[in-house]
């Protein structure tokens, strides 16, 4: 099923530019508006929520691609992380994990500090945190995998925590940032660079 207003099931009106794989159930892109070189999306064609919806088939192949994104990053990058808002911090409720170059500290991402970050075995758990509590902030550096106290969400949460923790601040906002014509030619040009370093991995 698809919403008409949805962004992500509108491919024409996001990053179809951009487009790096199609499977039959979901597209891997670089982010449009990327906090960082090497920002991209894995997004089901479905309009689904977040990963702790999916069925378990379609689970299955997201799980290989989303392990397939983070050792590309991670290979082309040095280092990789992950986020995703199960329904906590949405602005497009239809799902997109995010998975981007980064490396630090968990409390670099949560500075409130560690009582409000949970390590989880990673995205398995996922599921059933949704069936149980109906919402999720998930986030992963390295191959450690965390769940944050969902009382800090708000909208745009990880993108505010990840951008001030990789300097680019002017980056969090990606409405802000859609109307800066220098930062938007700047990330066209990363952008380029990710999909060349795809066609070659």
């Amino acid at each position: 099923m698809k919403d008409s207003s949805c962004p992500f099931c509108n491919h024409e009106a996001q990053s179809k530019d951009y487009l790096l794989e199609e499977t039959a159930n979901f597209r891997i892109i670089a982010d449009l508006h990327p906090l960082t070189e090497g920002h991209i999306l894995v997004i089901p064609k479905e309009h689904i929520a977040c990963v702790g919806d999916f069925t378990e088939e379609l689970f299955q192949e997201f799980a290989l691609l989303y392990e397939k994104v983070k050792n590309f990053i991670k290979k082309e990058y040095g280092n990789v992380s992950t986020f995703e808002h199960g329904k906590i911090g949405q602005l497009v409720f239809h799902s997109h994990m995010h998975v981007l170059p980064f490396s630090g500290l968990p409390t670099s991402i949560i500075p409130e500090g560690e009582s409000h970050i949970d390590s989880t075995k990673g995205i398995d758990a996922l599921n059933q945190t949704y069936k149980s509590d109906g919402q999720y902030l998930f986030f992963s550096i390295g191959d450690g995998n965390f769940l944050v106290d969902t009382n800090l969400g708000y909208p745009r949460f990880f993108r505010d925590r990840f951008a001030g923790a990789l300097g680019n601040a002017n980056r969090a906002n990606w409405k802000e940032m859609h109307e800066d014509a220098e930062l938007m030619a700047l990330a066209h040009l990363e952008n380029l660079r990710v999909m060349e370093k795809w066609k070659q991995r």
